[in-house]
């Protein structure tokens, strides 16, 4: 087997973002401090300031201040959906987000990874969808091209790297099947 080695040197020199989301970046990045550092209760005043970014907000979003949403333009979600504290959205990719839908605290959902079979290593993003009604629990990791079922439940921790089917719950690393969610109604 040959010896191969990346080329780490052409991938930091490759251009990955052409100019104007290169713009938007260091735009998001001094505005940034303000939607962090927004009292905690002013998610009207965060879904604005994602907004203005491009950001695709719904009616009733809780998105909690110490959230750190990566590129606001590339971020739908829909109303009453919540993003909890420390949630991290990497949304290199699209990152849509359904209606009444949980992502909990430090979870991190990551639209983007790299090639590893090129010796530049160049970047790759693919979209992640959360359908309506689901849960993504505590510290939970959903990663690139993954879809998340209407209703489903990500269970805390849990590591997703595969589509997860419509009122399930997974949990694990990798996550796995568990059982079927049920909803009991009043």
């Amino acid at each position: 087997m040959s010896k191969q080695k990346l080329n780490i040197e052409n991938n930091r020199h490759e251009i990955k973002y052409p100019f104007n989301i290169q713009i938007k970046r260091v735009l998001w990045g001094g505005v940034y401090p303000i939607f962090r550092f927004s009292p905690r209760v002013m998610f009207s005043w965060r879904s604005f300031l994602l907004k203005i970014f491009g950001a695709n907000v719904g009616k009733n979003v809780h998105i909690y201040n110490t959230a750190k949403i990566y590129f606001p333009w590339n971020l739908e979600i829909g109303d009453w959906s919540a993003i909890g504290e420390y949630a991290f959205i990497y949304n290199l990719g699209m990152v849509r987000i359904g209606k009444k839908v949980t992502i909990s605290q430090r979870a991190h959902l990551c639209a983007g990874t790299h090639n590893y079979n090129d010796s530049t290593f160049p970047l790759i993003t693919q979209p992640i969808l959360i359908s309506d009604q689901a849960w993504v629990a505590a510290d939970a990791f959903i990663g690139p091209g993954v879809s998340i079922g209407e209703g489903a439940v990500v269970g805390a921790r849990a590591v997703v790297v595969k589509t997860v089917e419509p009122w399930t719950v997974v949990a694990g690393n990798p996550a796995r099947f568990i059982k079927k969610r049920l909803i009991k109604d009043d």
